[in-house]
């Protein structure tokens, strides 16, 4: 094992916008057992003490977090270089779309880095935190925790369709399928009223306010990433290759 600390890298931004799917890609291009994947979305507090907007209940918010453990378990990453070794996910019971990125590419990219990796003779392990709400001004110490921040970005409707075409969601106790009108209500409010300070006049569908996101530290997926998680792979492979060294 390295005597370096681990390199914990944030992968944010909205619902259904390929944030798990990039970090698996990613952990199949590094090297094996070299970078490891946490989920935000294993650190949910149980299904009766997820708060409800309106009636219905609300995935999608910072309160329906467990945040005491989710700083426990980065802290314990931080000193050990590792994930807690008692640590479950139920997220990767999930299910995550399909992602069309060219097997081509994926092997070139896989090549590329671990040449990389073993030229440079670089053993430092990489843990991944993928969730929703990284980034937000409400987790700054948890945003500050993190060595790479890429945020990822998506359309509404995009988000819309993805997320309405998931069949539900394995939880603590059991199991969650959005009602109707669910992104419209919960998911894309709370995504544009926690993210709307890291764009150019709070316009959550325009340009990434270069300023803001700059003295943060987060790196903004390319405009022409969204839709081509290709795109968005090789864009996020070149932002961790540099810190390679």
């Amino acid at each position: 094992m390295s005597d370096q600390p681990p390199l914990l890298v944030g992968i944010s931004g909205p619902s259904s916008s390929g944030k798990t799917t990039l970090s698996r890609l990613l952990r199949d291009i590094f090297p094996p057992s070299q970078l490891s994947i946490l989920h935000l979305d294993d650190f949910y507090l149980t299904d009766a003490e997820i708060p409800l907007k309106n009636g219905v209940q609300d995935w999608d918010c910072l309160e329906s977090l467990d945040l005491p453990l989710l700083r426990s378990t980065l802290t314990h990453i931080k000193e050990k270089g590792r994930i807690p070794p008692d640590f479950v996910s139920k997220e990767d019971q999930n299910s995550v779309g399909e992602h069309n990125v060219s097997e081509t590419l994926i092997s070139s990219l896989r090549e590329r880095v671990r040449s990389l990796v073993k030229e440079r003779n670089w053993d430092r392990h990489v843990v991944i935190v993928d969730g929703f709400l990284l980034f937000s001004e409400e987790m700054k110490e948890v945003r500050e925790a993190f060595d790479v921040r890429l945020f990822m970005r998506t359309s509404y409707a995009t988000a819309k369709r993805r997320r309405e075409a998931r069949k539900g969601y394995v939880t603590l106790e059991g199991f969650w399928e959005d009602p109707p009108g669910y992104v419209d209500q919960i998911v894309w409010p709370n995504y544009v009223q926690d993210h709307r300070f890291l764009f150019v006049r709070g316009d959550v569908e325009g340009e990434l306010d270069e300023a803001v996101c700059g003295e943060l530290g987060v790196e903004g997926m390319p405009k022409e990433a969204e839709g081509n998680l290709g795109v968005g792979l090789e864009w996020a492979v070149g932002v961790l290759e540099k810190w390679i060294r």
